[in-house]
């Protein structure tokens, strides 16, 4: 079995910064082109550039508000008139917003669910039709160990990111006479600026020290106190999107340094 990304093309969603790009720079490494599918397009086109420069695949970006289906379809039509198609989708975009749930603002909820499934929905609807005309793809939602777990002022999140696992599935077996995958990274915590942001929120709400939300709320049930790496997310994304057959379908894998296991 030979895996590989080489000519790929591929849309990553949040690409120009975080796990997003560490996903697209690990696909352009191995020979894919990548749409750094992103809200801030001057960045997703920096990115894109830096990506380009380095090769040997290339990127380009693209300006995609994830919660807008007309985005979304401009975005997707713009990678197929440049490219010839889509064969791989990490819909990675995402936002954390923490309260109790009695203290939860209706707005944000509703904004955080609409990123995270609305977004991941709008642009699997876009992909798969090109995907099936290619004679298959890779769809990847990025979970989160809270996926399978759940963690107090995060009520909207765990919610969106188990639904995901649902979206997966579904996908899965609608796609599978036609070679579309659909699978679900779940990461523990990666030191990204989306968590860097938390600790300072979350030692506030819970009248406690950023140290130990670090190393209690963070790190506490993990095997060696380490933060998950964006690289090692990224490699994850490549198996997924690299491996050739149906085998691996419907599935969710978990990197968090032990502190989920299943």
């Amino acid at each position: 079995m030979t895996m590989s990304m080489k000519d790929k093309i591929c849309i990553v969603t949040g690409a120009a910064s975080g796990i997003g790009k560490a996903i697209a720079t690990r696909y352009v490494a191995d020979g894919a082109k990548v749409a750094i599918a992103d809200l801030d397009l001057e960045k997703a086109n920096e990115t894109a550039r830096e990506l380009t420069e380095k090769g040997p695949g290339e990127a380009m970006g693209v300006k995609m508000d994830v919660t807008s289906e007309e985005q979304v379809n401009a975005g997707t039509d713009a990678v197929v008139k440049a490219w010839g198609g889509v064969d791989v989708l990490v819909a990675n975009a995402g936002i954390q917003i923490v309260h109790k749930v009695e203290d939860f603002p209706f707005d944000e909820w509703k904004k955080l669910l609409s990123i995270h499934l609305d977004g991941a929905f709008l642009t699997t609807k876009a992909a798969i039709p090109h995907m099936k005309k290619r004679g298959g793809g890779a769809v990847i939602y990025m979970g989160s160990v809270h996926s399978k777990e759940a963690s107090a002022l995060k009520a909207p999140y765990v919610t969106a990111k188990h639904g995901l696992l649902g979206l997966a599935r579904v996908v899965s077996k609608e796609g599978g006479e036609y070679g579309v995958r659909a699978n679900v990274i779940c990461p523990g915590f990666v030191k990204t600026p989306l968590v860097e942001k938390q600790i300072p929120e979350q030692a506030k709400d819970l009248g406690i020290s950023e140290e130990e939300v670090v190393n209690k709320i963070m790190l506490g049930d993990t095997v060696d106190q380490e933060f998950t790496t964006v690289e090692d997310v990224a490699e994850l994304a490549w198996v997924f999107a690299a491996f050739p057959t149906n085998a691996l379908t419907g599935q969710s894998v978990v990197v968090s340094h032990g502190w989920y296991m299943n």
